[in-house]
């Protein structure tokens, strides 16, 4: 009787190699079960804050943090391509998730744009990769901005922040020299607060160190 052969190796080789290619992009796996130090402070700590505060009759009132996205240009794209998979590769590694390609929705002549030509890489970021990204930016990477003197405190009307980042050299991940070139970035905190004073201070009980800090 001819024997069969088990099916198990080749699943398990393949995701030897998927490892192996997460590891290589910079892409993080979060551990099950594991809980960020923010996130616990905020359950623990900061929504008891929170409902002092603001009066809030229900812990369901009290807002939260749903996301952060992170979107980065690269309009040198347009000459050197190369630019934008190395954005890429560095956001991927700052955020900790794979970031992808954002593209061109026109033509754009006088930038010898054409439609759906990469031009940028974005990565959005919830749960545990979401508070591990807070924390590492305000323990580590915004003290590191030559003159740091706090971030402005303009929202959008809506209970979101967005942050400019002028340099991404500001995160210990990157290695400065291996940079080919400086690059910005906007870094939105996205909340389920209903007004800017609630996110500001949502905000603010995580440790980002706004200019002027109301008490």
């Amino acid at each position: 009787m001819a024997s069969t052969k088990p099916t198990a190796a080749p699943k398990a080789a393949s995701k030897g190699k998927a490892d192996k290619a997460a590891k290589v992009e910079g892409a993080q796996v979060v551990a099950k079960g594991y809980i960020p130090t923010l996130q616990k402070r905020y359950k623990e700590e900061i929504t008891a804050k929170l409902m002092k505060e603001f009066g809030y009759a229900s812990v369901m009132q009290v807002p939260k943090l749903s996301k952060i996205t992170i979107n980065q240009g690269v309009g040198s794209a347009t000459a050197d391509k190369k630019l934008v998979e190395i954005a890429q590769q560095e956001l991927t590694i700052i955020s900790g998730q794979r970031a992808v390609l954002t593209y061109s929705r026109k033509d754009i002549s006088n930038f010898k744009l054409r439609k759906g030509m990469p031009i940028g890489v974005k990565v959005t970021l919830r749960a545990a990769k979401m508070y591990e990204f807070l924390e590492r930016l305000v323990a580590i990477s915004l003290p590191r901005i030559r003159d740091f003197k706090g971030i402005n405190e303009k929202f959008d009307g809506k209970g979101n922040y967005t942050l400019g980042v002028k340099e991404q050299i500001i995160y210990p991940e990157i290695d400065i020299d291996k940079v080919t070139k400086i690059l910005g970035m906007e870094i939105t905190f996205v909340t389920t607060a209903s007004k800017d004073e609630e996110a500001y201070a949502l905000l603010r009980e995580f440790g980002l160190p706004f200019k002027n800090i109301k008490k």
